[in-house]
């Protein structure tokens, strides 16, 4: 279990994100279109997951729109935005804002993500959605870097994700 903040308040997640240097966990998400979308999907390409509790927030959507603007520059890297949100809010969202350089996936079926990840808020308003954080994922599928943000509602610290890759 790991602790962060929500308006200074503690809340606490089911448990750890994965180590650096260990194998990320598969998962098995929902893209806008209701396919199903694996981390095997992107075997050989470097992947940012870019996970937070809901899109329809002000810091959620910074993170989208600061990752979509970074992406088109980053070389066989792909920037995953997971999210429990519905895909239709996702792909809403990103349509409206004109965002293409990222990708939205849902954990919203059975939140088996946030479980393997150790990102299931498990107290709190937001209780089941994720802790906001950033994993990278090298061309091997191994954790280069990991952030679990202290205050949900602070940004992640986007230049430490780009040095990780």
């Amino acid at each position: 279990m790991s602790t962060v903040t929500l308006g200074g308040n503690p809340v606490h997640t089911n448990a750890t994100l994965p180590a650096v240097g260990s194998v990320a966990p598969q998962f098995q998400l929902v893209a806008n279109d209701l396919s199903d979308v694996t981390l095997q999907d992107y075997k050989g390409q470097r992947v940012i997951l870019n996970i937070f509790p809901s899109i329809d927030t002000a810091t959620c959507a910074t993170s989208v729109r600061t990752f979509n603007k970074m992406a088109n520059d980053l070389e066989n890297t792909k920037v995953l935005c997971i999210s429990r949100d519905l895909p239709f809010a996702q792909k809403r969202f990103c349509g409206s804002e004109g965002l293409e350089n990222v990708v939205n996936l849902s954990d919203f079926r059975d939140g088996s993500f946030g479980n393997d990840y150790g990102l299931t808020l498990t107290d709190s308003a937001l209780k089941g959605l994720h802790a906001r954080a950033i994993v990278v994922v090298d061309e091997n599928g191994v954790v280069s870097h990991t952030e679990l943000v202290s205050e949900i509602a602070n940004e992640p610290n986007y230049e430490a994700a780009l040095k990780a890759l």
